[in-house]
This record gives C-alpha cells, structure tokens and sequence, in this order.
C-alpha cells in the first residue's frame, strides 16, 4: 500500500491573514483566490499541466482546525486509501483521531505526530 503519495497544501495561522495574504500577493505573486488561499498547479519537469493541485492558505489564530495541535501550521498529505492508511497508523500505535470528514473536496482524516502537531491526511476525489 503507498502511503503519501504528496504535499496535498500547506495552511497556516496568522494574526491578521488578511494583510499577510496580501503581503504574499504583493511581495510573492501569489494569487490569492475568492476562499483565502490560492491552488498551485501541477506541472511536469517540461512546464507541462499535470493533474492536481497544492493549496496554500493562511488561517486566523483562532481556528479550530488546527487543534488539538498547538503549531499554528498544519501539512495536508495526498493520500490513495484513507481509511486503510488509518487503519495501519492505528495498528502501529500512531495518535489517530477519531473524526473524519468527507466532502465534495476528498476524505479527510487526521494523525498526531510525535512533536505533537497535528497532521491531515488527504484522499482526493476520483479523478483529481
């Protein structure tokens, strides 16, 4: 079984993410899209489009996301099988959590480092 197959996005908190997203824009080029954050498209070592995406988005302090972590990041790793990677971590003795979501984005499901920092696991939706 693969396990991460990628980087499916990087999310991150800031004080004010409205000026920081801003600042990436401005500074950076990053092209902040209408949700707060922006999808990086794929491409092979030719320039050529690939299927896929890496999401970036930076997120208020106080979002709950993030817990019950305390970095104020969180890496989203794609993944084929969730519910069989879940499976494995659990029986490994891995700090799964117990909640999952799944939506028209994919399956979600989380793990617990061992620093503590809570990690998300992503299965894309068929095609993507």
């Amino acid at each position: 079984m693969k396990r991460v197959t990628g980087i499916g996005g990087i999310f991150f908190q800031a004080r004010d993410p409205v000026a920081l997203r801003a600042w990436y824009q401005q500074h950076l080029g990053i092209e902040v899209d209408a949700w707060g954050g922006a999808s990086f498209r794929w491409a092979d070592e030719n320039g050529q489009p690939t299927g896929g995406v890496t999401a970036w988005s930076v997120q208020p302090e106080d979002r709950e996301a993030f817990g019950p972590s305390a970095p104020p990041f969180m890496v989203n790793y794609r993944v084929q099988d969730l519910t069989a990677l879940l499976q494995a971590l659990r029986a490994e003795g891995c700090e799964v959590l117990d909640k999952t979501d799944e939506s028209e984005f994919g399956k979600f499901g989380w793990v617990i480092d061992p620093e503590g920092r809570k990690v998300e696991l992503w299965e894309p939706p068929p095609g993507r």
